[in-house]
C-alpha cells in the first residue's frame, strides 16, 4: 500500500484540473463514475455518470474561467492494496473568494494505475 502513489495521482489530477483539461481528468476515472451527495436537508442522492456526462459536468462547474486554487490535506484510508478511500479537507479559492471544502474519493487500482470511481461531497443536491 503506497501512500506516495496516491499522492502522486492527486498531484496529476490537480494539475489537470488547474489546466481545465477535462479529457485528461476523465482519463483518470473508472466509468461509470458514482457521485454521492446530499442537499443539507436530509436528502441524499447517488447518480452514475458516463464519460460524456462527466465531461459536460466539469465544463459546467469549472468552465467559467477565473482563477481557482486549492489548499488541501488528503488522508488515504486503504481498504486493500487496490482500494483506497481518500478524505480531502481544505479550502478552495475562486476569484478571490475562499470557502472550506471536504470530500471523499474512492480510488481503484486498474492494471497497476489508480482510477477514481466514486466522488462523495455534501451540498451538491
Amino acid at each position: 500500500m503506497s501512500e506516495a502513489s496516491v499522492r502522486e495521482w492527486f498531484e496529476r489530477y490537480d494539475a489537470l484540473a488547474a489546466a481545465r483539461d477535462y479529457e485528461g481528468m476523465a482519463d483518470l476515472a473508472l466509468f461509470p463514475l458514482n457521485e454521492v451527495t446530499d442537499d443539507g436537508k436530509g436528502n441524499g442522492s447517488a447518480v452514475q455518470l458516463d464519460r460524456a456526462a462527466y465531461l459536460a459536468q466539469m465544463e459546467q462547474v469549472m468552465g467559467g474561467g477565473g482563477d481557482v486554487s486549492f489548499d488541501t490535506t488528503r488522508t488515504p484510508h486503504f481498504l486493500s492494496e487496490d482500494l483506497v478511500f481518500v478524505i480531502t479537507d481544505g479550502t478552495m479559492t475562486y476569484d478571490g473568494n475562499t470557502q472550506p471544502i471536504r470530500y471523499g474519493d474512492l480510488l481503484v487500482k486498474v492494471a497497476g494505475d489508480w482510477k477514481f470511481q466514486s466522488m462523495v461531497q455534501g451540498g451538491w443536491g
